[in-house]
C-alpha cells in the first residue's frame, strides 16, 4: 500500500507538471496567432524574433487573430534597453466595451542603471484601479524572459519565467465580480507615457535614445478559441463545459512550491500593492479583505 501511495503521489506530481508547464502550443510563428493593429511600419523582423519601436513620431501595438476564454498566454520579450525613462511596454488581455476585463502587465522605463519596474492590473467589468508594482530581480534588457498569464475558472495568475507574482482569485462566492463572462484578445504595445511612467511622471523621455525597442519572440497561446460570431454568453458556456487542461482540479489553485515563490517575490520586490494604499483607499477595497496573496 505505502509503494502503492508513492507511485500515486508520483503521478499527480507528474500529471501537475505536464498540466502546468507544458500545456501551451509549440511555439508558433508572429503572423500565426498575432497581426499589427498600429504602426506596422514600427515593426521589423529577425527571425523569429519581431522588433517593435516607438519613437517620436508614434509607439507601435500587436493583437492576436482571435479571441480566447480561459487558457494560459506566454511571450517572451526583451525590454527596451539603456535609458527607457518615460516608455511603457504592455503585454495585456482584454476583452472589449465599457464593461470589458483586462489582465495588464506594464513593463515601466527606467534610468540607466535602476530596476525594471512591472506594473500589474485587473480590470473587471471596466473597473481597474489594482495596481501592484515590483521590481524585477534580473536585468529583463539583456535576454529573454517568459511573461505569461494563466486564467481558468477560479483564479488569474500573473507569471515570469514560470514564477506567480500575482493571483486573483474567484471570490464570487463572497459577491465580488470574477472575469470569467467574455472573450478576451492578447495584446501588447508600446508607447509614450512620460506624464507618469517613471518615477510618477518626473522623469521625461529623452528622445536623443529614440528609438525604443521592444523584442518578442516563442508566441503560445493554449485556450478555449472563440469565434467573433459567437455571443459571449454562448462562447462563456461553451469553454466553462469543455473539460479543458486549465480547469483540472490541480490548476484550481497555486501549489505549496509556487506559493512560496509567490510569497517571496512579494516580500522581496513589490514596492506597491494598492490593497495597503490608505491614500487612495481608506476603506480596504473588498476583494484584499479576502485574497490570500
Amino acid at each position: 500500500m505505502a509503494m502503492a501511495s508513492f507511485f500515486l503521489s508520483l503521478t499527480s506530481i507528474a500529471l501537475f507538471v505536464s498540466i502546468f508547464f507544458f500545456s501551451v502550443n509549440a511555439t508558433a510563428k508572429f503572423d500565426d496567432l498575432f497581426q499589427p493593429y498600429w504602426a506596422a511600419d514600427h515593426f521589423s523582423f529577425d527571425g523569429d524574433a519581431v522588433n517593435m519601436k516607438l519613437d517620436n513620431y508614434s509607439g507601435a501595438g500587436f493583437s492576436s487573430k482571435s479571441k480566447y476564454m480561459f487558457g494560459k498566454v506566454n511571450i517572451q520579450i526583451k525590454l527596451v534597453e539603456g535609458d527607457s525613462a518615460g516608455t511603457v511596454t504592455a503585454f495585456y488581455m482584454s476583452s472589449d466595451g465599457p464593461k470589458h476585463h483586462e489582465f495588464d502587465f506594464e513593463f515601466l522605463g527606467n534610468t540607466s542603471g535602476e530596476p525594471y519596474v512591472v506594473q500589474t492590473n485587473v480590470y473587471v467589468n471596466g473597473v481597474g484601479n489594482r495596481e501592484q508594482r515590483l521590481n524585477l530581480w534580473f536585468d529583463p534588457t539583456k535576454d529573454y524572459h517568459t511573461y505569461s498569464l494563466l486564467w481558468n475558472q477560479r483564479q488569474v495568475v500573473f507569471m515570469v519565467d514560470e514564477t506567480p507574482i500575482r493571483v486573483h482569485t474567484n471570490l464570487e462566492h463572497k459577491g465580488i465580480p470574477f472575469p470569467r463572462d467574455q472573450a478576451m484578445g492578447v495584446y501588447s504595445s508600446i508607447w509614450n507615457a512620460d506624464d507618469w511612467a517613471t518615477q510618477g511622471g518626473r522623469v521625461k523621455t529623452d528622445w536623443t535614445h529614440a528609438p525604443f525597442v521592444a523584442s518578442y519572440r516563442a508566441f503560445e497561446i493554449d485556450g478555449c478559441e472563440c469565434p467573433m460570431t459567437t455571443a459571449d454568453s454562448d462562447n462563456a458556456k461553451r469553454c466553462a463545459s469543455t473539460g479543458g487542461w486549465w480547469d483540472q482540479p490541480v490548476m484550481s489553485e497555486l501549489n505549496v512550491h509556487q506559493t512560496h515563490q509567490l510569497i517571496w517575490v512579494r516580500a522581496n520586490h513589490m514596492i506597491y500593492d494598492y490593497c495597503s494604499d490608505t491614500d487612495r483607499f481608506p476603506s480596504v477595497p473588498v476583494e484584499c479583505e479576502h485574497h490570500r496573496h
